[in-house]
């Protein structure tokens, strides 16, 4: 109660004394500005392509110049002031973090770089492991809800996309930051042209001492991409590698807090685009992460012999074809996908160890598994009706599951230029991670017995679309069968994944974005945002206690405003509240305590930007009232953390 009542003031606050200052300022919204007409944009929601306005499904896009504003210094924070996400970080600024959507699980959501599935099959913790930072980001689109057909069989709860900038410009930026905690943030980044070919380039290190004992952190990324467009197509290339080294305290157990994880990723994938008149997109693609997990990082137990290595090599490739004629779009093509692990502890025995590379160590189990895909999908726009419908199948070699299929529809009516009526019913599977099918450890032990969850999902609801006012409203139904969570009995010490019969979500959600200074001057702030999530979980009843799947956020609640100060200067102000579902088992003077449900908790974060011409001066402050909390079991998140940074592009001629 005290929290709430701290954040009403601030807000009182805010609202006092800003326009105030903001009257007496000189104005220029054209240099901070953000209103975008979101309806010309083009989104990945589809087979074929379709502009933002023409998607009857919720699709939340964050577009640069908002990341900009953001109080956010990492992908994990920026996507916390997304309603209908909900992200459970484990180490702060992109360390490590589970990202699920609508109630899901964080190995329910499919993660794109550029339209590239780069969704780990060892563990979703993985996921956000990428080789780029927030800078790089053109856009991210989050589309909530199963997207089987237009994504693959992962997409189990939604998916989210991340577009990276590529400039047709010669220029050259650098940025420095630092803060709380020994913060230290650098990158260099670099466009350029060689004839028709345009290139982009950055390089980032991150480290930090940590908010609490070991909890330090080291991050390099490098992240290169072309372009070239001809009057046949449009060819695209991407390369990235990213290294983190962290102290993972009770990232995966309280009982040993000093615990220590190594990644290293590397990803990379050529796309072609031809402008035909049967439009052609084939993809290849490559992802490899190698990851060293210590359950001791000095001073081992007696016990302890070794730690746990992995190394996962997923390929594939795709080709996406769509025509348009008189009765619409038609997109059909083919899909495949191959996911390989080495390890010392997941998959079946080697014939013959392998060296880990880089590593005195071998591997001595393995798994994998090939899957084909095929899909079909037709849109249709005749006059305010926008249909589309479509189905995938997919085929997992040497399984006994046979072919699966997904079929999915979206509906739409404009009532009016401002306002539009939506419904959709989609369908997914998910198919078990190699840690929930073969994990082994001290507290955990895999299933190699799992079957893969299945889900139907129905929703319904308005967007609108006026001048002073955007939002949407949303009811969505899902049911789940063999849904898998790692749960254990009261009392027992080990966790295993199991297949729940069902478990059904019953949910809504609203967004309502005023433009109060376009509206009603420049006294005004430029945006007022409110999102509201509800989640309502439907589950047999149970003796055990769930590690995941019955923790999902029952509310959340986001708002935000930014405001002009002067003609260079801007201020952003983002409040949340989440209201978890689930319990935690308590860890108290190294021992295991009592169930403990999660507490709900109010956060506020705002940053302040000045930018003159190319250059660009933020102060930031997340978790402004130092408050304790928990995302995610025993592990306690970062106090106030203060955060100052600088960056210029010099453009050359």
């Amino acid at each position: 109660m005290k929290q709430t009542v701290k954040i009403s003031v601030l807000s009182v606050a805010y609202f006092v004394s800003v326009p105030a200052i903001s009257v007496a300022c000189e104005q220029d919204t054209t240099e901070v500005k953000m209103q975008y007409d979101l309806d010309e944009i083009e989104v990945s929601a589809q087979r074929s392509p379709a502009l933002y306005s023409q998607v009857a499904r919720i699709i939340s896009v964050i577009e640069s110049k908002e990341i900009e504003a953001t109080p956010a210094q990492s992908i994990q924070d920026l996507l916390e002031y997304v309603a209908g996400v909900d992200v459970r970080q484990r180490g702060a600024e992109g360390v490590q973090a589970d990202v699920s959507i609508r109630g899901g699980t964080f190995d329910q959501t499919l993660i794109l770089l550029n339209g590239i599935n780069i969704t780990d099959p060892q563990t979703g913790h993985h996921n956000l492991n990428l080789p780029i930072s927030l800078n790089q980001i053109e856009r991210i689109e989050v589309l909530e809800g199963p997207a089987a057909r237009v994504y693959g069989s992962n997409a189990f709860s939604g998916a989210i996309n991340i577009v990276t900038k590529q400039s047709d410009k010669n220029s050259v930026g650098i940025s420095l930051g630092g803060g709380s905690f020994g913060l230290i943030n650098a990158s260099l980044s670099g466009s350029f042209k060689t004839g028709e070919l345009s290139h982009s380039i950055t390089i980032n290190c991150k480290k930090s001492d940590g908010h609490t004992d070991n909890t330090d952190f080291e991050i390099s990324n490098i992240f290169y991409s072309n372009q070239l467009k001809s009057k046949k197509g449009i060819f695209n290339f991407q390369v990235g590698a990213s290294h983190k080294g962290y102290g993972a305290n009770s990232f995966y157990t309280p009982k040993y807090p000093n615990q220590y994880e190594e990644t290293k990723t590397l990803f990379s994938s050529v796309k072609w685009t031809s402008d035909s008149k049967l439009h052609l997109t084939p993809v290849i693609y490559w992802r490899r992460n190698q990851d060293r997990f210590e359950l001791f990082r000095d001073n081992p137990a007696s016990w302890y012999k070794n730690h746990n290595y992995h190394l996962t090599n997923v390929y594939g490739g795709n080709l996406n074809s769509w025509v348009q004629w008189k009765f619409g779009k038609t997109a059909f093509g083919v899909e495949y996908r191959s996911e390989n692990i080495l390890s010392n502890v997941l998959g079946e025995d080697l014939d013959s160890p392998q060296n880990v590379p880089g590593e005195n160590a071998m591997f001595t189990k393995a798994a994998s598994r090939n899957t084909i895909s095929l899909f079909f999908e037709h849109a249709v726009y005749i006059n305010s009706w926008t249909a589309t419908a479509g189905l995938m199948g997919n085929y997992i070699l040497k399984s006994n599951l046979g072919v699966n299929l997904f079929p999915g529809v979206d509906v739409s009516y404009n009532i009016d230029s401002q306002l539009k009526i939506f419904t959709s019913f989609n369908t997914s599977l998910r198919m078990p991670t190699f840690t929930d099918l073969y994990y082994a450890g001290p507290t955990n032990i895999g299933n190699p017995n799992l079957r893969p969850e299945k889900s139907t999902a129905l929703e319904g609801g308005l967007k609108l679309n006026q001048n002073f006012i955007q939002g949407h409203f949303v009811v969505f139904y899902r049911q789940g069968k063999d849904i898998i969570d790692w749960v254990k009995i009261d009392g027992d010490k080990i966790w295993q994944p199991q297949n729940l019969t069902r478990l059904n979500s019953l949910g809504t959600e609203i967004q309502i974005q005023f433009q109060l200074q376009k509206h009603f001057g420049n006294s005004f702030p430029n945006k007022l945002m409110f999102s509201y999530f509800n989640n309502n979980l439907e589950k047999v009843d149970v003796d055990f206690i769930s590690n995941y799947v019955l923790d999902n956020l029952k509310h959340k609640f986001v708002g935000s405003i930014n405001q002009s100060i002067t003609k260079n200067i801007s201020i952003d102000l983002r409040v949340s509240f989440q209201d978890r579902e689930g319990t935690y088992t308590e860890f108290i003077d190294s021992s295991w305590g009592n169930e403990v449900d999660y507490k709900s908790f109010w956060l506020a974060d705002t940053k302040v930007n000045y930018n003159w011409n190319e250059l660009n001066i933020f102060v930031s402050a997340n978790n402004i009232f130092d408050l304790r909390y928990n995302d995610i079991g025993n592990i306690v998140q970062p106090g106030r953390w203060i955060k100052a940074g600088i960056s210029y592009q010099f453009n050359i001629d």
